[in-house]
């Protein structure tokens, strides 16, 4: 199994190139941060996790500036997005930001996405809640069309160019895997026609997460899709939760961090570091 951390990297807590040499040093695998542009100042979408919208939110730095400052100060550490929230961006400038921070890290970059939930945060990007799922298919499509042709075109509902140039390439081939977040009746369809694998969130419950990992390697082998692996964002550093999480199938647990300065934030980690230690051994 894989362990990383899945954390909102803000103006208050560790800065990312010093998360990316700590998580490093202590051996975890990837580093996912969360993105909000902006939030609203008057909110009536439901938060998923509650009530209240903690501080953290607010306060995201942009991903890709946060993601290369922590790809330069490291050397095996996979930088990933958890989630990009694309419907709320422009596919082509994306797929270049996306592109230039594969190339700057050596092809360590993962892409999380999702349709996101913050309904009045898309409408200033003047994205309508109610077509934001195929939206969000389009925009990734024609990301891949732009990574991996030299002349990339696209036609569709929402995204629509003619033949374009766009470099550079991404490093990996043929693009970095895309991770499709969800957990709605039809995240697995998504995942099944445009993902390299499946981000739910532990909030989703153990028992689902289980559920819904047999289905998709089920339904990735009927289609010939081969094996799609799954990453868990936000999971406690429970060692009970983590076994669980491993014999459903999963691959990867990305530990839920919180935002604290640099000193709690090395206390944290070598918390997680001896939970998922116990799991090398």
């Amino acid at each position: 199994m894989k362990f990383g951390v899945a954390t909102f990297v803000t103006d208050e807590g560790i800065a990312p190139a010093d998360l990316g040499r700590v998580l490093e040093e202590r051996g975890f695998e990837s580093l996912f941060v969360a993105e909000h542009t902006h939030i609203p100042v008057k909110v009536e979408s439901q938060w998923p996790e509650g009530d209240e919208l903690p501080r953290k939110y607010y306060r995201t730095l942009d991903p890709f500036v946060a993601l290369t400052s922590a790809a330069e100060a490291t050397e095996r550490l996979l930088v990933g997005t958890g989630i990009l929230l694309l419907v709320e961006r422009d596919p082509i400038v994306t797929a270049k930001e996306i592109a230039s921070l594969d190339r700057v890290s050596a092809g360590r970059v993962v892409v999380g996405v999702g349709a996101g939930w913050n309904r009045e945060e898309m409408r200033d990007h003047g994205t309508d809640p109610r077509t934001r799922v195929e939206l969000l298919r389009e925009r990734i499509l024609a990301m891949r069309e732009i990574w991996t042709r030299d002349e990339a075109e696209f036609h569709g509902r929402f995204v629509n160019f003619d033949p374009i140039y766009c470099w550079p390439k991404p490093v990996q081939r043929p693009h970095p895997p895309i991770l499709v977040g969800g957990s709605g009746p039809t995240t697995l369809d998504r995942v099944l026609e445009y993902g390299d694998g499946w981000m739910p969130t532990y909030g989703l419950g153990t028992d689902e997460i289980t559920r819904r990992t047999a289905e998709l390697e089920r339904r990735a082998t009927e289609v010939g899709r081969g094996h799609l692996p799954v990453s868990v964002y936000a999971v406690p550093a429970d060692r009970e939760v983590v076994a669980r999480l491993a014999e459903a199938g999963v691959e990867r647990v990305l530990f839920d961090l919180p935002t604290v300065p640099a000193e709690e934030t090395r206390r944290v980690l070598d918390e997680f570091a001896r939970v998922a230690g116990s799991f090398r051994d």
